[in-house]
């Protein structure tokens, strides 16, 4: 049954690569028209060597097709199922390490691993490096495992940058590893892989130590440790593996596991990866998988999996809109889960309209903020006023204003307007990406049930527009504070936050608050004023502190926007609520 239900699946595949297979034997061998069609003629000519020495009396399976029509749509499918049913002959059922089978509807990728699978088998029946002498073969990369392959693929198809490496050295994979990730994947990526190579090797060379502690004990070391931890050393790489390769061989009394990558100590990415990988190799055989020393700075995943796997995760991620898998699996468990993913997506990869579709959404992702209160307007000179955005609605911005102005255009469900970036949640870093205004202007709109523009901007001391604010709702926070015996109001007279004049002297944009000098008024017109003398957090139960005194007056430092949570005391005055301005309504703060 669970052979019957491979081929079905494999089947559904195989139809998504050549849609229906009508053809059906005896075939006609064909001469092939282009480079593809040799290829395939290769694969057939050493299918039928392998089955003439895998089947008994050379015979063929009732399902054997054995098509040698090349220019048929069907041959690549033919040859996939004729390659599975002989190594079904060849391993009883089961498959090798690295067999790869159907992953993929991509014709080039298809014929490729099935010449990688049929090497495989090719391998087990005559032996490892043995062919026949009319053996045609392939290119020796498809020998390589399905990592290496998909990272030449990348490389080749997207950067137009191909391995070296002559087909003569002795361990070709090897050697094509070693190349593609000591120079082929830097160059690709710009040397851009890894944002700070110093600092990553500092954090080797730190757990390097702390293994050590756990393993030998706090500070004793083997004969000949070096301990260099000056990354400006020219002999710091080196000095690292020297050590690295003292404590494995005390903990692997001398020997090495099957994936430890031997390494000369140059300097790169690279060879930052092999370290790390070495070291939590070491760390996996002496603690455990999952066990590490106390601050061991090497916390991710996918620092143990293999050099070669973390490059081709570099160039997937630099091509498509790829993410790490999120699984509970660690250590080698782990590296599975990845490197079946990261392969999957190099062989399936996004359509055209897929990819566009991905691109949209990440832009609108990252162009998507909330508002914390901002003023709405018609233009970025900000002349025109529509109302206040609530606090929390969302909103995607298109254009920045010119220059170091803070102003952006915006839409929502149903408003196009310009708000100040500062009254937002809009990383100021994401803000300076946007596309400037210039040779754009905008149609503003504003339908929604806030709105209530156009009109004139609002001031500090004004009304009218600042009431909106204050019906609308601002940062979370008590509407009507309880005032605590430590607000000493008694006696005094209650006025609202129109009643106080505020100086600005100094706006704290990285904290969104404004150091201010406060003055309590009898009238609206804050003609006779007296010195705020207390002004107490009836959140935190607590004065807030003075910072300095300018000009006879406390200095306090103050959170934007309109406020309930404070109560503001001169000697005969006190109010329970204060306005403030952010850096956009006022000169001070441009």
């Amino acid at each position: 049954m669970r052979r019957m239900l491979r081929w079905a699946v494999l089947f559904t595949l195989l139809v998504l690569i050549i849609g229906v297979t009508t053809a059906s034997p005896p075939y006609q061998e064909t001469s092939p028209e282009n480079l593809f069609q040799v290829a395939l003629r290769d694969l057939r000519n050493d299918i039928e060597i392998l089955a003439d020495r895998a089947f008994p009396g050379a015979e063929r399976p009732d399902n054997w097709i054995g098509n040698f029509d090349y220019t048929s749509d069907s041959m690549l499918a033919d040859l996939f199922i004729d390659n599975e049913l002989m190594a079904d002959e060849i391993f009883a059922g089961e498959r090798p390490p690295g067999w790869i089978g159907v992953s993929t509807t991509i014709a080039d990728i298809v014929a490729r691993n099935v010449r990688h699978d049929l090497e495989l088998s090719a391998d087990a029946w005559f032996g490892e490096d043995l062919r026949p002498d009319e053996w045609v073969g392939g290119p020796l990369l498809f020998q390589c495992n399905q990592t290496l392959m998909n990272t030449v693929y990348l490389l080749d198809t997207v950067y137009n940058i191909r391995p070296s490496t002559p087909e003569s050295v002795f361990d070709y994979c090897a050697a094509v590893t070693s190349e593609v990730t000591e120079d082929l994947v830097a160059v690709a990526l710009g040397g851009a892989q890894l944002d700070d190579v110093p600092s990553l090797l500092l954090a080797v060379r730190g757990d390097l130590e702390r293994l050590a502690d756990e393993v030998l004990g706090v500070n004793v070391r083997p004969g000949g440790w070096i301990d260099n931890v000056d990354i400006d050393d020219p002999a710091f790489n080196a000095d690292l593996v020297s050590d690295l390769e003292l404590l494995a061989d005390v903990i692997l009394d001398n020997r090495r596991p099957d994936a430890w990558i031997q390494t000369s100590g140059v300097a790169g990415v690279g060879s930052l990866r092999t370290y790390r990988f070495n070291l939590e190799l070491l760390a996996d055989r002496s603690l455990g998988v999952g066990t590490r020393p106390n601050n061991w700075e090497g916390q991710s995943q996918i620092f143990r999996c293999t050099p070669q796997l973390q490059n081709l995760v570099t160039l997937v991620q630099n091509t498509y809109p790829y993410e790490l898998p999120v699984t509970d699996e660690i250590g080698p468990a782990y590296c599975v889960v990845v490197r079946v993913s990261v392969n999957f997506i190099v062989e399936n990869p996004p359509t055209p309209e897929e990819l566009e579709e991905l691109a949209f959404d990440a832009e609108a992702l990252q162009y998507s903020a909330e508002s914390r209160n901002a003023f709405a307007y018609d233009n970025q000179a900000a002349t025109v006023y529509f109302g206040v955005l609530p606090w929390g609605t969302p909103f995607r911005a298109w254009y920045r204003n010119f220059g170091g102005s803070t102003m952006m255009f915006v839409s929502g469900e149903d408003f196009a307007i310009f708000i100040d970036r500062r009254w937002t949640t809009m990383p100021e870093e994401v803000f300076e990406t946007l596309p400037t205004l210039e040779g754009i202007l905008p149609m503003t709109f504003c339908d929604a049930s806030w709105c209530n523009g156009p009109a004139p901007t609002p001031t500090p001391t004004g009304s009218g527009p600042l009431l909106d604010i204050i019906n609308s709702g601002t940062e979370p926070a008590q509407t009507s504070p309880l005032v605590t015996p430590d607000a000493d109001t008694t006696g005094k007279q209650l006025v609202n936050w129109n009643y106080i004049r505020v100086n600005y002297l100094l706006f704290r944009e990285d904290v969104g608050q404004v150091q201010v000098t406060l003055e309590i008024c009898t009238e609206p017109n804050q003609v006779v004023c007296e010195p705020v003398i207390s002004v107490f957090d009836t959140v935190t139960g607590q004065g807030v502190p003075i910072v300095s005194q300018s000009g006879g007056l406390n200095v306090y430092q103050l959170p934007y926007g309109y406020r309930t949570e404070f109560t503001i005391e001169g000697e005969t005055l006190y109010s329970n609520d204060v306005w403030l301005n952010d850096p956009s309504l006022t000169s001070t703060g441009q």
